[in-house]
């Protein structure tokens, strides 16, 4: 199988490169730009990421787009160009600057540590300035192409982070169901995909907490490829979701996608496993489904990091086997004194978190209603 895979990756490719001379010759090429996304970081090192790609020419999602438009959409966000060895340079606020050049799938990642800090954006995000400076042919240079990666770094009197799954935790996906779930993400857009009920609310509850200054962060973990970073991001702010670094991953076939493609349980257990080696101080709340894998990675993130995590949250997707897998998994955290709590709706989960001191009590009525009006939607 990961030979038959690799050829027709091969096969891809060459097909890209003749599609590609085609429409230089033609004069067919798409503006190039930068993609910056949203990362996390610490007040002396910042983790830098994005892609340089050929537009997409995608337009911000009305809510009337019809099926087929969607779909055309979602065609556009996995056959748009990647832009290897493009050459950029990364600008945070101290003045330095640092080079840095984008891989075969288009992608560059910096670490950084800067000697002083910018202002906030909003609140905990920051800017870092990222410059354009060269594109191999035949992609014509844009002259001043630039773009800003916003950098969460969580303030020193956070009380806890969140790590959130996004589909069927936060999006309703139907991971469970392959023909329902295709109809969901192929003909669906930010607009008209759907929240679970309550969930925008009690994610505020939680990034408010109990100190009353919302500053607790988001990270939003997922097997999404990266390819659906601006639908996720488009869909968080529209349903007034916390927003946070969408860690997602490459998605592709083939030789020269094989080692940056992982799978799903090694991810996310890796991006995890990297939170929690940043934040040494910081506890975590985990949140996730039963749709997949989520209660056996969380629970191996227990054992890796003990004493870390306050709560555990999966969403009981009503598939009879998989919530028997979760409740076994949760008998084995209570000998590791952490309570993961299957839950059937958020209003469930607040009313636990708000026993357990993570959310205020006052917080469940809001939660209550926006799960109400969620339903008549």
């Amino acid at each position: 199988m990961a030979s038959f895979l690799n050829r027709l990756g091969d096969w891809a490719e060459r097909t890209d490169d003749l599609i590609l001379r085609a429409r230089h010759r033609l004069g067919l090429l798409k503006p190039v730009q930068i993609v910056p996304y949203r990362s996390y970081g610490t007040p002396t090192r910042l983790y830098v990421k994005g892609r340089v790609l050929t537009d997409k020419g995608i337009g911000d999602p009305s809510g009337t787009e019809s099926g087929l438009r969607n779909l055309v959409d979602m065609y556009r966000r996995f056959e748009s160009n990647e832009i290897a060895g493009a050459q950029l340079i990364v600008r945070p606020a101290d003045g330095s600057e640092h080079p840095v050049i984008t891989d075969d799938e288009g992608y560059f990642t910096l670490n950084l540590e800067p000697t002083s800090l910018p202002a906030p954006i909003n609140f905990m995000w920051y800017p870092v300035d990222i410059l354009l400076q060269t594109v191999p042919a035949p992609f014509p240079t844009p002259p001043g192409l630039t773009a800003m990666a916003p950098v969460l770094i969580p303030p020193a009197d956070a009380e806890y982070g969140i790590i959130s799954d996004l589909d069927d935790t936060v999006i309703q996906t139907s991971v469970t169901d392959l023909l329902l779930m295709a109809r969901t993400v192929l003909l669906r857009n930010a607009r008209s995909r759907l929240p679970f009920k309550g969930v925008a609310e009690f994610y505020r509850a939680l990034q408010l907490g109990r100190n009353g200054k919302r500053n607790n962060p988001f990270f939003y973990v997922s097997s999404s490829p990266w390819n659906l970073y601006d639908l996720l991001e488009d869909f968080l702010a529209l349903n007034e979701i916390p927003p946070g670094p969408l860690l997602l991953r490459d998605f592709g076939i083939g030789s020269r996608k094989a080692e940056s493609t992982s799978s799903h349980h090694d991810h996310k257990l890796r991006e995890i496993d990297n939170l929690l080696l940043t934040y040494p101080l910081l506890p975590f709340v985990l949140i996730g489904d039963s749709g997949q894998e989520d209660a056996n990675i969380y629970r191996e993130v227990v054992r890796r990091h003990p004493g870390r995590i306050l709560a555990i949250y999966i969403r009981d997707v009503l598939h009879p086997g998989r919530a028997a897998m979760v409740e076994k998994v949760t008998e084995e955290l209570r000998h590791d004194k952490v309570e993961m709590l299957l839950v059937q709706d958020t209003v469930q989960a607040a009313e636990h978190a708000a026993k357990n001191g993570l959310i205020f009590t006052t917080a469940i009525p809001a939660v209550e209603a926006e799960k109400q009006k969620d339903e008549i939607n």
